[in-house]
């Protein structure tokens, strides 16, 4: 079992990756990002490039990216991602790993698009209450800063707060504590799917696109990985 593991920055997929080392010590061998190739950050989450291998460096894993235009046309987006499936399976991986909680049809657009791939995947966190599994994320010293929010669903104030207890507390009824419909987006710091925390500030808060974001930036005391430590890999 060679495992790679779909990986947004944020916490569902770090703990996805924690459970999965848990679970099956070994079998993950990397990790697999879409990126916005125009501003060099992790699509949607909004996290820039140097946070991302400095995540990959510290869970000890190479990364391997899609670059994505922005806006991505739908057909542009399967042929880049149907291409790094291919050479996953190329290089011996055998499944791939999602951090999707309970929506239905996500999970069917991802094995549609795995079917006949040799990649099979699998959703380690699926069907988890997603209140139990926020506590059990924190108390297991899980650090995240939020990165992304819809201010459609909760408040624009969130972006930039750590994802703890009282976030949590502070989220409208009906939000899923987890932002499993898109209420949130975050960037993992620490945790221990790490080998050590990644020391970061939050800059600027900006609106773009109907979604507020907060920018993390990467601490000099955490610096760049070596390149050994992330090997980062674009598709052509």
């Amino acid at each position: 079992m060679k495992v790679l593991v779909s990986w947004s920055s944020g916490k569902d997929s770090a703990w996805m990756l924690h459970v999965l080392n848990t679970q099956q010590p070994g079998a993950v061998a990397g990790l697999l990002t879409s990126m916005n190739e125009v501003a060099d950050r992790v699509a949607m989450h909004a996290v820039r490039a140097d946070v991302l291998r400095a995540q990959a460096a510290a869970a000890g894993l190479p990364l391997y990216t899609v670059p994505l235009p922005s806006p991505c046309p739908n057909d542009v987006y399967e042929e880049r991602m149907t291409a790094m499936v291919r050479r996953a399976a190329s290089e011996g991986f055998t499944h791939v790993a999602f951090g999707d909680l309970f929506l239905e049809d996500v999970r069917r657009y991802r094995e549609d698009r795995m079917a006949g791939t040799g990649l099979t995947p699998i959703f380690p966190l699926w069907g988890r209450p997603t209140a139990p599994l926020s506590r059990e994320m924190l108390a297991g010293g899980l650090d995240a800063v939020i990165t992304c929010v819809d201010p459609r669903q909760v408040p624009r104030a969130l972006a930039g707060r750590r994802y703890d207890a009282q976030l949590v507390a502070d989220l409208p009824a009906g939000a899923d504590p987890c932002g499993e419909r898109g209420e949130f987006h975050s960037c993992v710091v620490a945790g221990p799917m790490f080998s050590r925390r990644l020391e970061v500030t939050v800059g600027d808060v900006v609106d773009r696109d109907g979604f507020v974001f907060a920018d993390v930036v990467l601490d000099p005391r955490t610096g760049e990985p070596p390149a050994q430590a992330a090997n980062s890999t674009r598709t052509r």
